[in-house]
């Protein structure tokens, strides 16, 4: 479940201002150029349109998004209304919770069944749960990202009996009723790197997706009792806070590495809380030294409070991550699940989504937005769906976001207009084709259509051309335009 932790009050003046969340942090460098739309299908004449991420959080634990059932059909069938619906509204990306309580959606030599399936943790459901979930995902040229709480065993007491492949002395029970792998041992970052490499190993994931669960916020008096941790690991480190903010840089650098030496292709994504500070000073999570590392391929705050929050604003978390995405791309996390919700005042009309969508796609660094959650898409409370299928209404690609491992697509060739009938040829091998179109040579195109044919039919007067795409998701340059009467 997406964290809802309450973060430090602070003045609103602090938030827009204050840059760095410490001097551990890294300072960032200069500014690069913005770009909007990476890889641009390079045709100087013509203005393309920006590439975007459009993504749905699918939440499993307490069984939030999916299952609602424990019967294998129904589960199916849910599944797949899920998936209709998001491609029927444009998405691209589902970041799917496949390990959220210590557990699996999927046989693991490391983690039991999740209980969400059967209704028992451990058992298994009679067929393999993810490979139908990728399949169906794939099925619908939408990408399939595997999203895992790293430490997480369980939120509350009683706790379920350990997996037997787990060291009891590799788990802390935290104050808060939280039951963890004890971030600060070498033991369970082998684990969690285990755990990927075995999950990108024997399944076709898009991506992995960690969330914002690093070390737990502790009540004020109450200390991580991680003295004897220190003592034996933290020689190097000037302070409790630092030893334990390098735990969790160990922790993600480890993954990264483990991605990039397994299945290079694979992209690493973080949703960290919103606000920068409380995740530095209280998750102990240096989010801007992963990304001005380079071990964060997409990284996606979770902005999910209201522009002009007196706080926590939206605008101003957006100005400070735009700031500090270092060489990841930047996604936005929108809290959709607050419209509609009566709790919520400041969101029970859809104009707060028309302007927290219009402060994104006018940041030069985002690259797309990611919803939580998809219950909350499918409920529709005050037409808020209905309103994002029109924010969501022009077709995009998929920016590129990870490492190029598949062959370069080619410029298609041979461009050529019969009637109706716009055709080429080229391209590459395994590769998709978009459709641009452009009113007048100044104008900014749209793109009607991504095929894996190589015929379209096109019926406005104007301009056209096409660009291979291949399955990283870089895009060719585009042909010479073709002008139809």
């Amino acid at each position: 479940m997406k964290s809802l932790r309450i973060t430090k009050i602070f003045a609103l003046l602090v938030v827009l201002l204050v840059s760095s969340c410490g001097k551990d942090s890294p300072t960032p460098g200069p500014d690069p150029e913005p770009n909007p739309n990476p890889n641009p299908p390079t045709n100087t004449e013509l203005k393309f349109p920006r590439k975007e991420m459009r993504a749905a959080w699918i939440a499993t634990v307490w069984s939030i998004d999916w299952p609602k059932s424990t019967d294998m059909a129904t589960q199916k069938q849910q599944y797949i209304d899920i998936l209709d619906r998001l491609k029927e509204l444009k998405f691209n990306t589902v970041f799917f919770q496949v390990k959220g309580l210590g557990d699996a959606f999927y046989n693991s030599p490391y983690e039991p069944w999740s209980a969400a399936i059967t209704g028992t943790r451990g058992k298994d459901p009679g067929y393999d749960v993810l490979k139908f979930l990728i399949d169906e995902a794939h099925a619908r040229d939408i990408e399939f990202h595997a999203w895992m709480n790293p430490y997480r065993i369980s939120s509350a007491p009683p706790y379920p009996d350990l997996h037997p492949s787990i060291d009891p002395s590799w788990v802390k029970d935290y104050p808060g009723n939280i039951r963890m792998y004890n971030p600060a041992l070498p033991e369970v970052r082998q684990r969690l790197n285990d755990i990927v490499k075995d999950l990108i190993t024997k399944y076709d994931v898009d991506g992995i997706h960690f969330d914002d669960y690093f070390y737990p916020s502790v009540p004020s008096g109450v200390t991580h009792d991680d003295d004897a941790e220190f003592s034996q690991y933290g020689s190097g480190y000037t302070s409790k806070a630092a030893f334990r903010r390098g735990n969790v840089d160990k922790a993600i650098e480890g993954v990264y590495n483990t991605i990039k030496s397994t299945k290079p292709q694979v992209v690493f994504s973080v949703s960290p809380a919103a606000n920068k500070d409380n995740n530095y000073n209280s998750l102990y999570a240096d989010v801007a030294k992963w990304t001005q590392e380079g071990w964060v391929d997409i990284l996606i705050p979770q902005l999910y409070q209201e522009i002009g929050n007196s706080f926590n604003p939206f605008e101003g978390n957006l100005s400070i991550w735009s700031q500090f995405r270092g060489k990841s791309k930047l996604v936005i996390g929108i809290g959709f699940y607050k419209f509609g919700d009566p709790t919520y005042p400041a969101f029970q009309n859809t104009q707060e989504l028309v302007n927290q969508f219009d402060l994104v796609r006018k940041n030069n660094y985002t690259v797309g937005t990611s919803i939580y959650n998809t219950s909350s898409i499918l409920a529709n409370k005050i037409g808020i769906t209905d309103k994002l299928a029109d924010l969501y209404k022009a077709n995009v690609l998929m920016p590129f976001a990870g490492r190029e491992v598949a062959a370069a697509p080619t410029t298609p060739t041979n461009l050529a207009l019969n009637g109706n009938e716009l055709s080429w040829s080229g391209g590459g091998s395994n590769v998709r084709y978009a459709v641009y179109y452009f009113s007048s040579l100044t104008a900014e195109g749209e793109l009607i259509e991504v095929t894996r044919s190589t015929k379209a039919t096109v019926t406005k007067a104007g301009y056209y051309c096409v660009s291979a795409v291949n399955v990283d998701n870089v895009e060719s340059k585009a042909t010479n335009s073709i002008e139809k009467k």
